[in-house]
């Protein structure tokens, strides 16, 4: 029998007996011959997807669940339902039990877990994703984003920072490596990371509540409290789900100019809601309200001089005239409609974003322009609020067959208004407007897309998509300065088109190996400078679109009965007219620009082990080597020779042991270790600053039952001070080196309970 359906979980019956079944049969009445008298049962996702799960027995109480690495997990980043083991794609899912059990907190977590995953380091709410070494630089302005970051269904940045949401009753983490421009449009050219949130359950109420209590070597002390309810309202049809979190980040940087203790606090709390209404076996509307707040105090780059006598400061302390505290305020609200129209599965999500962000720095460097006396205060503050109207619906084909298909629709609409100001104060006196821009930016899109899949011979199949689009870009500024800067109005306006392809073929042998070629692209429409003291020259007033292409071939295998699970691809992208956002050295005000052209290739694996007593090991790694093959001259006078915050090398090692103990009680030891090799932090080869080349560790000991859990876990036990990030002000920058130093040995206590 052939039934043309993957099956994920099947590690969930055990390894006692096979069944064998012959003949015609619909798919249920298949899983139910299969699974009868196994200690497991099934769930028809879709009619080609089904999920395997574990039934525990009825009788007495059973010790705390495994947990293991080597797991079969479902990933649907790719707008379908599918085993990560049988995709034709490089991708990483961190399950539910991997985040609770390793304490992964956020995405800053996650980077040790998944292979070729990367993040700045400028401080919560301030920092960019970079997948696969495709990196566009080190800073965040108007280009867009090169990471698609989702939370379910749902963008959640568009030339944002990551809004760093905690990862709190989340089902999994799932990152899609390479250029997605056909299935997700413009702006994930490296790949995509999108959170997958735990859903309502109509059947089943759900509670659970954890908190930690962490010291900090040097620096506050950090707290964290969260917890989740889930509530049946209407038995079988009706259910809400509500989370909520408050945490505190203590402080580890000292400000010697201002003679403040551990500035860099940072406070973060909000909540979601989720409503899930089932009105039939085939409809289901789900409703989420999602919401954060965050506040840095400062930020956590140090000085290593005081920027004035040259005297060495220590590790974790910096001179600054002025704090520079952050804000970032997010704001999230969706409807996603599911139904089986018996011929086709239909998805379409509408959602709202409202992301509000800003940053305070120290500007002092860039005043005496205007007159100012060495004794004034420079301040410059930037603020962006954007607002994020998306509707995406998709289609995918139901039925078995050789053939499947889907096709979507998808249109999205943001505002973006960013006034900054640049504030003179002198000893006495109020604080007088240098320099005011407000900027505001407009855009829209709409695009169609699909794909289609063909068995086109036993065990081997092939894959095309693409994406037809459209966007229009459009800017307003208006900027005030002083004297000798030129006041004046800026519009401008520009629209793209284009087609976005993918292909793919793939091979799947008897024992679950995978191999697969695959070409896909990715793209990010252009825009707009409008800043600066001094009317812009022409070649800087406009940024040109960019575009990558990617050369994969991939290999995928389990073996010793499934107990090593293997992921590799190597890759060659290409990239033409890099978007970059930079800061000008004379001023410190943003700009975006075309460095270039660049040539990126590598080598990333995963691999997944199960020893067999207790003790599972997981490893990533990523070899990355990048050319710039034709640098735009206008850009800078020399550029360097590869991306910036791209090391050759890095990887990431997370062991987990489990030994029962009485009372039904489990022993879990963890411990994890990750290592980010030197990069260049700018593309400007005037600018030498170096980072990287340090390790991050974390050790974790827990005991728990079926319902609660202790954890003891300690970070950074050598108390390495490796430099993180070479960047954390734009006004001093290439001026005073910059460095931000790794948070100094932690010890902390966890405890949690789930019902």
């Amino acid at each position: 029998m052939q039934a043309n359906v993957s099956i994920v979980g099947v590690a969930a019956c055990g390894d006692g007996g096979h069944v064998g079944i012959s003949g015609v049969a619909s798919l249920d009445a298949a899983l139910k011959t299969l699974t009868a008298g196994a200690p497991c049962s099934y769930r028809i996702l879709d009619p080609r997807t089904v999920r395997i799960f574990a039934v525990q027995p009825t009788q007495t109480a059973a010790p705390a669940h495994t947990t293991t690495l080597v797991a079969e997990l479902m990933v649907t980043a790719t707008k379908r339902p599918a085993d990560v083991n049988r995709l034709p794609a490089s991708v990483s899912v961190v399950s539910h039990d991997q985040i609770e059990l390793t304490g992964a907190a956020d995405v800053g977590d996650i980077t040790d877990q998944a292979s070729g995953v990367l993040i700045t380091n400028l401080g919560p709410g301030r920092d960019k994703l970079i997948l696969r070494g495709l990196s566009d630089g080190a800073f965040t302005g108007h280009a867009r984003s090169t990471v698609g970051s989702y939370l379910d269904n749902v963008p959640i940045n568009y030339n944002a920072p990551d809004p760093d949401l905690p990862l709190v009753d989340v089902d999994r983490v799932e990152v899609v490596r390479g250029p997605q421009g056909a299935l997700y449009g413009s702006g994930a050219v490296s790949g995509v990371y999108r959170i997958v949130t735990r859903k309502p359950d109509v059947d089943d109420a759900a509670f659970g509540a954890a908190a930690l209590y962490a010291e900090t070597v040097g620096g506050s002390p950090s707290r964290d409290v969260e917890a989740y309810g889930s509530i049946p309202l209407v038995q079988d049809h009706v259910a809400v789900r509500l989370v909520g979190y408050d945490d505190i980040q203590g402080g580890y940087i000292d400000n010697a100019e201002l003679r403040l203790s551990n500035v860099d606090r940072t406070t973060r709390d909000g909540g979601r809601v989720s409503l899930r209404l089932q009105a039939s076996p085939d409809w289901q509307l789900d409703l989420s309200a999602d919401a954060q707040r965050l506040r840095s105090n400062d930020t956590q780059y140090t000085t290593p001089s005081d920027g004035v006598s040259g005297s060495l400061l220590g590790p974790t302390e910096r001179f600054s005239r002025v704090q520079e505290g952050h804000k970032n305020d997010f704001v999230e609200g969706s409807a996603t409609l599911h139904g089986e129209l018996g011929w086709a599965s239909l998805y379409s999500t509408l959602a709202v974003i409202s992301h509000d962000f800003s940053s305070q720095y120290d500007a002092s460097q860039v005043i005496d322009r205007f007159g100012a006396s060495p004794s004034d205060l420079g301040v410059y503050a930037e603020r962006s609020r954007v607002n994020m109207l998306v509707q995406d619906t998709v289609l995918r084909s139901a039925g078995s067959g050789p053939f499947s298909w889907l096709a979507g629709i998808y249109g999205l609409a943001t505002t973006e208004k960013s006034p900054s100001t640049l504030f003179i104060q002198a000893p006495s006196g109020a604080p007088q407007q240098a320099y005011v821009e407000q900027r505001h930016d407009r855009m829209r899109e709409a695009a169609i897309y699909g794909e289609a899949t063909y068995d086109f011979a036993p065990d081997w199949t092939v894959s095309l998509g693409g994406r037809l689009f459209t966007s229009d870009v459009r800017t307003v500024a208006d900027i005030q300065v002083l004297p000798p800067g030129v006041p004046r109005d800026f519009s401008g306006r520009r629209s793209f088109s284009g087609f976005s392809p993918k292909l793919s073929i793939q091979h799947s042998f008897d024992d679950n190996a995978l191999v697969y070629a695959l070409f896909s692209e990715g793209y990010r429409p252009g825009g707009f400078n409008s800043g600066g003291f001094v009317t812009l020259r022409p070649s800087r007033v406009s940024f040109a679109p960019d575009r990558l292409r990617n050369y994969e071939i991939g290999v995928k295998d389990r073996l010793f009965g499934g107990r090593l699970a293997l992921r590799s691809a190597v890759f060659f992208d290409q990239w033409t007219d890099i978007q970059t956002d930079q800061y000008r050295q004379q001023s410190g005000l943003p700009y975006t620009a075309n460095v270039g052209d660049a040539n990126v290739g590598g080598l990333e694996g995963e691999a997944d082990y199960d020893l067999g007593f207790g003790l599972s090991v997981q490893a990533n790694v990523l070899f990355a080597t990048s050319k710039i093959t034709h640098a735009n001259p206008d850009f800078a006078p020399q550029v360097i020779g590869s991306l910036p915050g791209v090391p050759r090398f890095s990887g990431g090692l997370l062991a987990i042991y489990e030994h029962p103990l009485p009372r039904n009680l489990t022993l879990r030891v963890v411990g994890e270790t990750s290592y980010v090799g030197r990069s260049a932090l700018s593309f400007d080869a005037s600018n030498a600053s170096t980072q990287g080349e340090y390790a991050r560790t974390k050790l974790s000991a827990e005991i728990a039952s079926r319902t609660w859990s202790a954890t003891l876990f300690v970070t950074n036990p050598t108390n390495a001070t490796g430099d993180t990030f070479a960047y954390g002000n734009p006004f001093t920058f290439g001026q005073v080196r910059q460095s931000t130093p790794q948070r100094p040995r932690t010890f902390g206590l966890r405890l949690a309970a789930n019902y």
